[in-house]
């Protein structure tokens, strides 16, 4: 059985964002970039389902990025962490959720996998809307928000985290899962297996050896930093405290 786990470059979550002096997107000079979180632990999910979580039955782990040259970074990790090989597809521009998706559609068609795992969301954009567009293009189930994930032969049976708690859903297989916080703690890539990693194969390929036009379809207006909080207000007894909440409207 193969599996997908498609990976994206993002800024490193321990870095605060800059937004450009022109307004015009975040800047990404001299920045550490890492693997999308909720991709690494989809990669990690993949990894523990090949090593035997739930019987085994995965034979492969295919990891795919979508973005500049240097995103061969971002695979290279997911091969130090026990990926087999790994496909970069470059882009010029920036591309969008849909283009990703019709890509990725375009891979699963020629590699085939049983499953494709991949994060819930990259946390540059937020979007939340690849998983759900690529099932929507290949008619597959799929499952979303995942916190626990079971495969047999022929079902992956899904643990999703929804409003109202828990909701487990059985899927045919192929099918499509995306992965939430809860699911697993990904693994440090061992030295060894950085060297390893180095040997592996890696194809690169365009959006248009996938016939993909990826002319982006929005157009971001401007991007501004969140409005600053103002310093709080101390207030002597609870008789203070309510006049003022009432002046703002708050308490009667």
């Amino acid at each position: 059985m193969k599996v997908l786990v498609p990976v994206k470059r993002v800024l490193d979550y321990n870095v605060k964002p800059r937004v450009k002096a022109d307004g015009t997107g975040v800047d990404l000079a001299n920045v550490k970039m890492s693997m999308n979180p909720f991709d690494e632990i989809a990669v990690e999910e993949a990894i523990r389902l090949k090593e035997g979580k739930n019987g085994g039955g995965v034979t492969e782990i295919v990891v795919v990025s979508i973005g500049e040259q240097k995103a061969q970074e971002t695979i290279r990790t997911a091969l130090a962490m026990g990926a087999d090989r790994g496909i970069l597809v470059t882009s010029d521009e920036k591309v969008e959720p849909l283009g990703v998706a019709k890509i990725l559609a375009k891979i699963v068609e020629e590699e085939q996998p049983s499953l494709v795992i991949l994060g819930k969301q990259a946390i540059d954009d937020d979007n939340n809307q690849t998983g759900q567009m690529l099932a929507g293009l290949l008619g597959w189930g799929q499952g979303t928000f995942a916190s626990k994930v079971e495969l047999a032969a022929d079902s992956v049976t899904v643990t999703r985290e929804v409003d109202g708690g828990l909701e487990t859903d059985r899927f045919t297989l192929p099918a499509i899962v995306t992965t939430d916080l809860r699911l697993n703690e990904p693994r440090y890539a061992s030295l060894p297996n950085i060297m390893k990693a180095k040997s592996k194969p890696l194809a690169t390929k365009t959006a248009a050896d996938y016939g993909v036009d990826v002319t982006p379809r929005i157009k971001t207006l401007k991007v501004v930093e969140p409005a600053k909080r103002s310093a709080g207000v101390k207030v002597a007894d609870v008789d203070e405290l309510v006049m003022k909440l009432q002046a703002m409207g708050i308490a009667k």
